[in-house]
């Protein structure tokens, strides 16, 4: 039993497309062959009544006939009385078991009506694969004469019946895909609905058409994105706010800091106002990230945009190195991928003081940036990108961080239909890893 559990879920098909039509299709090919096979059993007890009423008319002739012919004619008549169902012998009784099959009942039932009242005889059944019977009647010049019943279930079937219940089977596949298929359309529609809600939770419209309980579905299914939608855009609104508002007391602490006398108390405290003033514009890049207005793609030379983005860090004096082309424009949105680059860049410079980025296109551009820091705990590889987290036991202590440029920078991925993902490096150190559809214009 707990062996043909398993062995049972692995044969139940995985869809509920395929569980319906497999259940339909089961139950109506079940309900065709009950009804055929009633149908032809009732068929075949109908004809075997009417043989049966005409065997009795027909013996009681057949035997009075063969009573009066000489004995020298007899056997000439045999063959043109025999019938399909039974045949004539001039040959003295045997001995057999008695009659019990339901059909030679029946034939022995009309015999009897037949013969009873002129003739003596005898019955028996015949062993054997088929079921047969023998009647033994004692003509009146004392001549044994055998009639041998070889009883038929009933009228043999067309040859074009199998052809006509496969066709019914056929229409009643048909009609089961069809109905299975309207009913599992609306699931389909939601996922595929639910599968495009992006990361910007930017509500995706559910058609709201078909039966009522559908269109009631889609209508909730519509109303709970907008509200998603709402919650999010106030909190991301909220954060964007508290993030703006910061800038202007941080400003005038920063004021009053340089007035101070105490020059390592006049250090610490810039350095402190200096993170917040970069945590209160990561959570504006953050909120714009999450939720601000999608950038077109266009054509764009990724060589040009990574050359130039390079070149700026190098005029700022920072340790950056390209390797790699593209050799042809893609499709992309370009603000976005410089922003995931530039993050990424700016990450290892943070954490390493240089980085080299690697660019590879061939069925996907795909963009490395490599450094020789500390490298990241392989439990935490996933988790840097959760918004505020800092690894600070593997990362430099001095660097600070906010903790959300790893979580920008996989937002704007997945806005550019790509995979942000991070690597520990065999030899030390961290490879960020982005890919991206590659389409050429």
């Amino acid at each position: 039993m707990n062996t043909a559990r398993p062995l049972l879920r692995r044969l139940v098909p995985a869809s509920l497309f395929a569980r319906l039509s497999l259940i339909l299709l089961a139950g109506l090919a079940a309900a065709q062959l009950l009804t055929t096979t009633v149908t032809i059993d009732e068929r075949n007890d109908v004809t075997m009544g009417t043989m049966i009423d005409y065997v009795e008319t027909d013996l009681r002739t057949a035997v009075a006939l063969l009573d009066r012919l000489p004995p020298a004619e007899r056997p000439a008549w045999l063959p043109r009385l025999a019938r399909g169902g039974y045949r004539f012998l001039l040959t003295p009784p045997e001995s057999g078991p008695p009659v019990s099959a339901p059909h030679s009942r029946r034939l022995l039932d009309s015999v009897t009506r037949a013969l009873a009242s002129d003739y003596a005889f005898s019955a028996h059944a015949v062993p054997g694969k088929r079921e047969r019977l023998q009647v033994h009647v004692r003509l009146s010049d004392g001549a044994p004469l055998t009639v041998d019943f070889l009883p038929r279930r009933g009228l043999p079937l067309s040859p074009w019946l199998p052809w006509v219940l496969a066709g019914q089977l056929a229409l009643v596949a048909l009609a089961c895909w069809l109905a299975v298929r309207q009913a599992t359309r609306p699931l389909r529609m939601l996922a595929e609905t639910a599968d495009a809600l992006g990361p910007d939770l930017r509500p995706v419209h559910m058609p709201e058409h078909g039966p009522s309980e559908v269109v009631r579905a889609a209508r909730a299914f519509n109303a709970m994105q907008g509200r998603i939608a709402a919650y999010v855009d106030e909190r991301l609104r909220m954060l964007a706010a508290i993030s703006h508002d910061l800038q202007t007391p941080i400003t005038r602490m920063r004021l009053r800091v340089e007035l101070m006398d105490d020059e390592a108390q006049q250090r610490r405290l810039t350095e402190d106002l200096q993170q917040l003033e970069d945590l209160a514009r990561q959570g504006i890049g953050y909120a714009r990230a999450m939720h601000g207005k999608p950038e077109l793609a266009r054509a764009v030379d990724v060589d040009d945009l990574l050359d130039s983005l390079v070149l700026d860090y190098r005029d700022g004096g920072a340790d950056v190195a390209l390797t790699g082309r593209c050799g042809a424009p893609a499709m992309t949105r370009p603000g976005a991928l410089r922003r995931v680059v530039t993050n990424l860049v700016d990450n290892a410079l943070k954490y390493a003081g240089a980085a080299q980025v690697v660019v590879e296109c061939d069925s996907a551009i795909i963009i490395r940036v490599f450094d020789h820091g500390p490298g990241i705990p392989a439990g935490a590889l996933e988790a840097v990108f959760e918004p505020f987290y800092r690894v600070e036991d593997s990362r430099n202590r001095d660097t600070g961080g906010s903790g959300l440029g790893l979580a920008i920078a996989r937002q704007l991925a997945a806005a550019l239909d790509g995979t942000l993902t991070l690597h520990n490096r065999p030899g030390g150190g961290l490879e960020a890893r982005l890919v991206l559809p590659f389409s050429r214009t």
